[in-house]
Order: C-alpha cells, then structure tokens, then sequence
C-alpha cells in the first residue's frame, strides 16, 4: 500500500496538476455552472406553482435534471483529462525516459489514471452542497443521494480507463481524444438510439403476436447506456419496464455495474499491456 501511495508518477502528477492557479478555477467555474442551474430550476419552479412553492415532486424532478447534468458534464471533461496521459508523453519524447526507470508498468497506469480522475472526482465532491439545497425540499432520499455519488465516481473511473486505453494505443493526443469522444458518444447517444430501435420492434412484435413475445436487445443496449441507468436509480418504475419489455428480472443497474468492471478490468490490463510494445520491439 505505501508503495502506491509513494508511486513517483503519481506524485509527480498530483503537484503539476494541484499547484496550478488553473485547476482551482475550473472548479470554481464548474460549481457556479451547477449552483446556476440550480438556482435558475429553484425560480422557475417557484414561478409555476401556486403560491411560489416547491412540492416534493418538483423537487424530485430538479434532483433528476441536476444528477444528468452532472453525468453529461463527467462524460464530457473526462475523455479530455484522460485521453492524452500518455500520448503527450510520447510527443514530448520523454515515455521512453519514464520507461526506463524502476517505474513497472503497472504504476505507471495507475498513476497516470489515478492523478486525472482525481480532479473529476474533485468536482463531484465539490457539488454535493448544491445537491443539498435540492434534497431540503424532499422528494429524495439520502440513499438515492448516495447512489448517484457512487454511480458517478464508478463513471469517472471506467470512462478514465477508456480514455487511458487509447491514449495507450493511439500515438496521437488529438487522435487518442476524438477516438475515446467516438466511443463515450457511441455508449450514451448511440446506444439511446438503439434503445428506441429495438424498443419499437419488440413492442411492434408484441403488437402483432397472439402470445407474448419477449426481446432482450432493448434492455442489452439500456445495460450499456449510462445516463438510462442512472436515471432507473431514481425512477424504479423507468428500468423495470426496460426489464419487463426484454423478459429479463435481472436488475438493469447490476448489468451495467458486471459489464462496466468487466470493461475497466479490460481497459486498465491492456492499457498495460501495450505500454512498453514499442520498446520490447525495438529490443
């Protein structure tokens, strides 16, 4: 344990990345864009309600909005702090020298992942206050707060490690980055598309058979989708009809968990896999 907390890359890392005047005003930036949203949802709430209140459900409805715009923001800053970890190390030509040291591939993996999710997960923990301010109305429950916090941290770090991959595999940073933007965008829109696809045959299936019919592609491409998982954390309802439609009773949020660790498991030991490929061949 106290080697990885003593990880040289990882030190390195942290201090050119925490003693910058920069990352603290992104920070900043980011929980104004929060605090705003929530304050603009709060008035307009206010505004169409009898008697300017705020009712459990409307509350409900803001945690909602709140949560995917969280989700939407991590999905689209991570690719960008991951996505060139290693790539600008070879443009700048020093990962031959960073391969050269005691440094196993391994640390260097982890440190490169550890130090970029690190200040995504900073600006989810920033932005747990502005969750409060919505949880006060009612309508959610401490465990649902909790489980959105946990769902995003687990996003942060397997959308980390894609970013990490093909920052391993693909020489160029800009190359690396519109490849793990590619695949981000492919896992949230592509799959939502193919969610109405299949969703609409297997209802037009039911529709036209005597007998009900099931079809499992609608509730493999929600698996995968995360803002729909997400969201079947606050809506039960939303998921078991997923389930329901596909014939399936596994829980659709447990699926997304195996396949999504199944996929950093992959991502992580390929990444460190292919590290040193070019310098094994040079040898």
């Amino acid at each position: 344990m106290k080697s990885w907390l003593m990880n040289p890359v990882l030190n390195k890392e942290f201090k050119l990345r925490f003693r910058s005047f920069k990352s603290f005003l992104g920070v900043l930036f980011y929980v104004l864009a929060i605090g705003a949203i929530v304050i603009g949802m709060i008035f307009i709430q206010s505004l169409s309600n009898i008697g300017g209140h705020i009712d459990p459900d409307s509350s409900r409805s803001m945690f909602i909005f709140l949560a995917v715009v969280q989700l939407a923001l991590i999905l689209f800053i991570t690719p960008g702090l991951t996505a060139g970890v290693i790539s600008s190390e070879r443009e700048r030509q020093t990962l031959n020298i960073l391969l050269t040291t005691s440094q196993s591939s391994t640390g260097i993996i982890f440190g490169k992942l550890i130090s970029s999710i690190s200040y995504l997960l900073l600006l989810v923990v920033a932005s747990l206050p502005l969750y409060s301010i919505v949880f006060l109305f009612g309508g959610i429950s401490p465990s649902q707060l909790l489980m959105v916090l946990g769902f995003n941290v687990f996003t942060v770090i397997v959308y980390g490690s894609i970013g990490v991959l093909f920052s391993t595999l693909v020489r160029k940073t800009i190359a690396a980055m519109v490849t793990t933007y590619g695949v981000t965008l492919f896992l949230v829109g592509g799959t939502a598309l193919l969610i109405l696809l299949f969703s609409s045959m297997a209802l037009g299936l039911q529709g036209n058979s005597v007998t009900p019919t099931t079809n499992p592609l609608p509730y493999i491409a929600a698996m995968l989708n995360t803002p729909i998982v997400m969201i079947g954390f606050i809506e039960p309802t939303y998921s078991e009809e997923i389930q329901k439609l596909a014939g399936i009773d596994f829980p659709l949020w447990a699926a997304h968990l195996i396949c999504y660790t199944l996929l950093l498991i992959g991502a992580v030991l390929l990444s460190v896999k292919k590290l040193r490929v070019g310098m094994k061949a040079r040898r």
